[in-house]
């Protein structure tokens, strides 16, 4: 990739994190899909209809997708990162294409979707009004868009129960640029309708989402855990520290372990408007 509007991301998803999600694919898909898939119901998505799938990583929405608009039907997944969609391309079928890009600057051709989906894959780019804006040029008059994005990171213990085990054994951790592309910089709707609202779209509609998720037993569990998140990122920085906190984090876990693995509550927003 050549461009630079999110060089930053490029780089961070074409490095340590784009390689951990590559090789924790399938237990990260596990926890995912549920959310994925209630987005693609608030989409609907129609047979012989040609959808965009935007950070598709792995490919695991594209192919839901793709699915979903047979016969007749396509999907094109989008991302920047070339671990994840290595895989993807491996997954693909005759009416998926994968393409290693920014959606923020794509050159789209004008009006050629008939539907925009992500599944928190929108939360990253560096100027988010003017990545919808450019994804709406991509969009057929009165198109459909849908995605999910976290809420808080304190309604989010999935992700942040780990990282507050295993905080007392560890250094204090920088807080994330305010603002700033992350996981987290679409938890207020208002701040996304704005979004939005300036990058053309209309009748936005923003809808909480509650349900328990998890990545699998609870060794997949801590695995994630320690690779993934808030506690992920600590442990990049502090290699050293992953040994101590182990304990820490399987008591954490052990306490939501049941006969479907470990499953802790998620907080998102699906969010849907029309172009």
């Amino acid at each position: 990739m050549t461009d630079t509007a999110n060089a930053d991301q490029v780089a961070y998803w074409n490095a340590g994190a784009g390689e951990t999600w590559a090789a924790l694919q399938a237990q990260l898909d596990r926890q995912l899909e549920p959310l994925g898939q209630r987005t693609l119901q608030a989409l609907g998505p129609k047979p012989g209809e040609h959808i965009l799938d935007i950070g598709c990583g792995a490919g695991q929405t594209t192919l839901a997708l793709a699915q979903a608009c047979r016969p007749g039907g396509s999907a094109l997944g989008l991302d920047i990162s070339r671990p994840l969609l290595q895989l993807a391309r491996e997954r693909a079928t005759a009416d998926v294409t994968f393409l290693e890009a920014d959606a923020q600057t794509f050159a789209f051709a004008p009006a050629s979707f008939d539907a925009a989906f992500s599944r928190f894959g929108v939360m990253f780019f560096a100027d988010p009004a003017a990545a919808f804006a450019n994804i709406r040029k991509g969009l057929k008059p009165g198109g459909r868009l849908a995605f999910v994005c976290w809420r808080a990171p304190a309604e989010n213990p999935f992700m942040t129960l780990p990282m507050a085990a295993a905080a007392p054994l560890l250094p204090p951790q920088a807080p994330p640029t305010p603002g700033g592309p992350g996981p987290f910089a679409f938890a207020d709707p208002e701040l996304v309708r704005k979004i939005l609202a300036a990058a053309g779209f209309s009748g936005v509609e923003i809808t909480p989402h509650d349900q328990k998720i998890g990545s699998g037993d609870l060794d997949q569990a801590i695995t994630v855990a320690l690779r993934v998140g808030p506690l992920g990122a600590a442990l990049r920085e502090h290699p050293d520290k992953r040994e101590t906190v182990i304990d820490a984090v399987r008591g954490a876990l052990s306490a939501h372990d049941g006969p479907e693995g470990v499953k802790l509550d998620s907080a998102s927003w699906i969010v849907t408007a029309r172009s």
